[in-house]
């Protein structure tokens, strides 16, 4: 493949789906420039480090998340809207494994403050809304809800609940109404 042809945009989506393929954390400049049959050099105009390289695929990442999650809660509110939420997000981490581990990638604070990461947090707690859930206790109800979905969704993909017969998506939809449930009644400590 000519050179001509590279840039920031397509590495870093080459990348994107090298990272569905062989892991994010198997993502490397060296493997991109074997994808596109060129030398590593050729790289360096586009992307300055694999740092670079993973970090823009994790932006990608949390806009692709974002954007499918935005679309998924159109129109919705309570429960249907927060199982809306949690069926984009496993879908997406089931679709895109390697892009769902780069979306965790950790970002420095001005990149993080920059991304779609934000949007996450303000369409999560546009969801709690509805469930009339004051500061601080919106703050830790943002907190359960990403660990629960991450959570169960990091297992999931590890093969953690394979050992059982108990379909997992009876066991999803189990612990979205239970974290339903929860949010329309919430317990102080």
């Amino acid at each position: 493949m000519a050179r001509a042809g590279l840039t920031t945009e397509r590495l870093i989506r080459a990348g994107a789906e090298l990272a569905d393929e062989v892991g994010f954390e198997h993502v490397t400049i060296s493997a991109l420039a074997r994808r596109f049959g060129v030398k590593v050099a050729s790289l360096y105009s586009h992307v300055k480090s694999s740092q670079d390289l993973k970090t823009g695929i994790a932006l990608l990442a949390l806009e692709e998340l974002a954007d499918r999650v935005a679309d998924a809660l159109a129109g919705r509110a309570g429960k249907d809207a927060l199982a809306a939420f949690a069926a984009a997000y496993r879908d997406y981490a089931r679709e895109h494994p390697g892009r769902y581990a780069a979306a965790r990638f950790r970002l420095d604070p001005e990149t993080a403050a920059a991304s779609a990461g934000v949007r996450h947090a303000q369409m999560t707690r546009a969801i709690l809304r509805g469930y009339d859930i004051a500061e601080p206790d919106q703050t830790h109800a943002v907190r359960m809800l990403g660990s629960a979905f991450h959570g169960y969704v990091d297992l999931e993909l590890s093969g953690g609940f394979s050992h059982t017969p108990v379909d997992t998506d009876e066991s999803w939809s189990w612990m979205v109404d239970s974290l339903d449930t929860l949010l329309r009644n919430p317990t102080t400590p």
